[in-house]
């Protein structure tokens, strides 16, 4: 089985949840402040990693992709209003980051569905290194 050789390099596992559909209290405009807008949502996060992964390695010592869905869905407050969708991506990020302190990087792209008109993709990424 081959290992890595300490080279001086630090590893990382990237965990990724892409194309997530998610409807969001958000917007600028009277017309998008009251009611949910569909976005659609991507998490990386990276982490620092075991030496190595037996196929018996435990959970453990990775981390659960669901809790990046979960970031994304089920902890953002339905009843909060986001001005922006940069604040919408910087809760997510902030919820992965409490989630797990292996977690180093994460990067959050955000879709606004609704202006889609010829299957464009409009919106933002963030990115942020833990402090």
């Amino acid at each position: 089985m081959w290992r890595a050789m300490n080279s001086g390099f630090d590893d990382f596992l990237t965990l990724e949840v892409n194309n997530l559909d998610v409807d969001v209290l958000t917007g600028i405009y009277s017309e998008e402040t009251h009611l949910p807008q569909p976005l659609r949502i991507s998490i990386r996060a990276k982490l620092k990693i075991a030496d190595h992964y037996d196929p018996d390695t435990p959970l453990s010592r990775s981390k659960n992709y669901m809790d990046l869905k979960h970031a994304a869905t089920t902890a953002l407050p339905k009843d909060m209003h986001f001005t922006l969708i940069e604040a919408v991506a910087d809760h997510i990020i902030g919820t992965v980051f409490l989630q797990d302190a292996r977690v180093r990087h994460v990067t959050v792209k955000i879709i606004k569905l609704l202006l889609t008109e010829r299957k464009e993709q409009i919106g933002i990424t963030l990115s942020r290194w833990r402090r």
